[in-house]
């Protein structure tokens, strides 16, 4: 089943969840170190960033400075939709929440400062519902 594209659409549908632990940014120089199992890689020119459980950096000796709630949107939307992002993050900075970004084949997920997920969930929730009145 192809993704969605439509703009309201997707706002109405994005039925936001929060996945439960606390997630943490680490760079590793090689590849992934043993029993570590990340949610997200991101391979760059000064290393692997690895997203994972705060609770596996610590046991793998891996270093972090940023512990985030990940929020993933239920929606199946599609690669080339367009605004989707865009709305949640001007909701979310709105509000001062800073989040980090990670679009999956099905779904968009947003790493958001630990202490922020309730509201950020909150907020999402909110803007579904102007989304399904047509005020998004």
């Amino acid at each position: 089943m192809p993704g969605e594209t439509d703009l309201r659409r997707l706002l109405i549908d994005m039925r936001p969840e929060l996945n439960p632990g606390r997630y943490v940014f680490t760079t590793v120089a090689g590849g992934i170190p043993p029993g570590v199992t990340p949610v997200v890689t991101v391979a760059e020119p000064g290393g692997l960033t690895l997203v994972l459980r705060q609770e596996d950096a610590e046991a793998a000796g891996l270093g972090y400075d940023y512990v985030a709630g990940w929020l993933v949107l239920r929606v199946h939307s599609s690669s080339d939709a367009v605004g989707l992002t865009a709305a949640v993050v001007q909701e979310l900075a709105g509000a001062g929440i800073s989040c980090n970004v990670a679009a999956g084949f099905h779904h968009d997920h947003f790493f958001v400062p630990y202490e922020a997920t309730g509201c950020a969930m909150e907020l999402l929730e909110a803007l579904s519902r102007r989304g399904a009145a047509g005020v998004a």
